[in-house]
């Protein structure tokens, strides 16, 4: 090869990234300087087979959009398949699939903490456990968010199921196996297995669970910019990727994400706008937190602690389909939704909403203070509030924690609504740096450039990033919204009760027509 033609195959090197996740899967192809070759999205959508049940079918959905995302991808760049040095791919985490000896699907991939169907298994595990083992653990104590309660939920409720599985496996697991033969799971995954992921000791700890689950049934455990294995001859023509390319372990969609963003460094803080909120802070040592997640980050000796808003941006997605369903979801309501609540003042004239329409068994969405006066804008603007609110408490358990971030990063297509960020600003009192991007399939094609060489450490990764604008709180409008945050407070514990007395079915019973 000449010098010349040893430049053009140079310059026509990518990585790809690609994310799953709850609503569309998104993929890019990125050169060696970070431009951005290429770019696709595939919308999806989640099954809700039952209250509190929010599942994916992971052949359709992640398989398929994968395929979908690489054919396309490659087809729009007019890039040789050769061009392609690694893969990377992040999903929505941490989520349960049973898979069976081929690699398929037994059921339905059960989803992360929006699906809130074990409860019981937690009591269960915290029975058997014993809280304070559970915390020394995991470092936190078990929630909707942990795959482990819903490996036994499976167990004890679909024992046919459970018996047949060879393997569990989360999103991005999934993914890279098909395409390698090598079932990995990220440490940062693993540890929301909780209880079956032991911190203490980085590894699968089964030891005195409550279940019939075998440590060869969960993946081998790997870090996310290590190399999984490379794409075999089958997965190849599926692809249309070349055989023997490199996969990476991959890893979970908040934390691609917030490697997008160039959080990456102790102190740095990602709030991810898309349909739940995701918030992550990466710290240089192991946090123990009764309400934050500690988890390991992406490289070995790397730490953060995460906390989510089950229902943020989703809300938004409901709210704009109940008002147009054949709009289903478009960027041109959204964007009017937008405007509407910008015609609406600050605290939407005394209208308060609560955002929890999953995730959260014990909670529920609601509006108050509804009068004839108020307007389509007043409950946008308190839609989009409501979760500024959620958010904001989530973020007071980070200062709880002793965590105050250095830096704030807001990512995800949230963020293109201008009133949804400054609101979160104004209500936490937190100074935002807004990053454009391509989100977590970005981020993953930052993990697979430091695999090649693209960068070279993850200081590097800054040449990446832009911020596109920083958002500050403003001060004439902090009284109103700590008024608005006691409602809020308020409200949610009084719901709470009337949510409790509608799910017993012996208050159900009781409202029934008197005889």
């Amino acid at each position: 090869m000449n010098a010349e033609a040893a430049e053009d195959s140079a310059s026509a090197a990518v990585v790809m990234g690609v994310d799953i996740g709850t609503y569309e899967a998104k993929g890019v192809l990125v050169a060696a300087d970070g431009r951005v070759v290429a770019q696709h999205r595939r919308p999806h959508s989640v099954l809700t087979p039952g209250q509190g049940r929010v599942e994916h079918d992971a052949r359709s959905v992640w398989w398929d959009g994968f395929v979908e995302i690489t054919r396309a991808l490659l087809s729009s760049s007019g890039l040789d398949a050769s061009a392609v040095r690694a893969v990377a791919v992040s999903g929505i985490g941490p989520c349960v699939l049973p898979i069976d000896t081929a690699g398929e699907p037994l059921r339905n991939a059960i989803l992360y903490a929006v699906d809130s169907r074990a409860q019981d298994q937690i009591d269960q595990l915290n029975q058997s456990f014993g809280q304070d083992e559970i915390l020394a653990r995991s470092g936190t104590p078990l929630s909707s968010q942990s795959a482990g309660p819903k490996i036994l939920w499976i167990e004890q409720n679909e024992p046919d199921i459970f018996a047949r599985a060879h393997r569990f496996v989360t999103c991005q697991t999934f993914v890279v196996g098909r395409l390698t033969g090598q079932w990995r799971v990220d440490h940062a995954t693993a540890a929301y297995f909780h209880p079956f992921y032991d911190r203490r000791v980085m590894t699968w700890n089964l030891d005195g669970a409550p279940t019939a689950l075998r440590r060869e049934q969960l993946p081998e455990l790997a870090w996310s910019s290590e190399i999984a294995g490379h794409i075999h001859s089958d997965a190849a023509a599926a692809t249309g990727l070349d055989a023997g390319t490199p996969v990476l372990v991959g890893a979970p969609d908040a934390v691609a994400e917030a490697f997008s963003a160039g959080v990456a460094e102790p102190g740095d803080m990602m709030i991810m706008y898309g349909s739940s909120h995701f918030i992550i802070e990466v710290l240089d040592h192991a946090h123990t937190s009764n309400t934050l997640w500690p988890a390991p980050f992406l490289f070995p000796g790397s730490h953060l602690v995460a906390a989510s808003l089950p229902t943020a941006g989703s809300f938004t997605r409901w709210f704009a389909n109940l008002l147009d369903a054949d709009s289903g979801g478009s960027d041109e309501l959204y964007s009017a939704l937008t405007v509407a609540a910008e015609s609406s003042p600050q605290g939407a004239r005394g209208l308060v909403a609560l955002p929890y329409l999953s995730g959260d068994p014990q909670a529920r969405g609601s509006f108050v203070g509804l009068t004839m006066q108020h307007t389509r804008g007043d409950m946008a603007r308190a839609v989009v509030e409501s979760i500024a609110q959620g958010v904001s408490r989530v973020l007071r358990r980070f200062g709880y924690d002793g965590l105050e971030p250095r830096r704030v990063r807001a990512v995800g297509g949230g963020t293109k609504n201008a009133v949804w960020l400054q609101a979160v600003s104004d209500v936490s009192g937190l100074t935002q740096e807004a990053v454009p991007g391509l989100g977590a399939s970005f981020g993953d094609a930052m993990l697979a450039a430091m695999a090649v060489g693209f960068l070279d450490d993850v200081q590097s990764i800054s040449a990446w990033v832009s911020v596109q604008r920083t958002v500050a709180p403003r001060a004439e409008f902090a009284d109103l919204y700590a008024r608005q945050a006691a409602a809020f407070e308020l409200l949610d514990t009084a719901t709470r009760e009337i949510v409790s007395a509608l799910s017993d079915p012996r208050a159900a019973d009781e409202t029934e027509t008197p005889k």
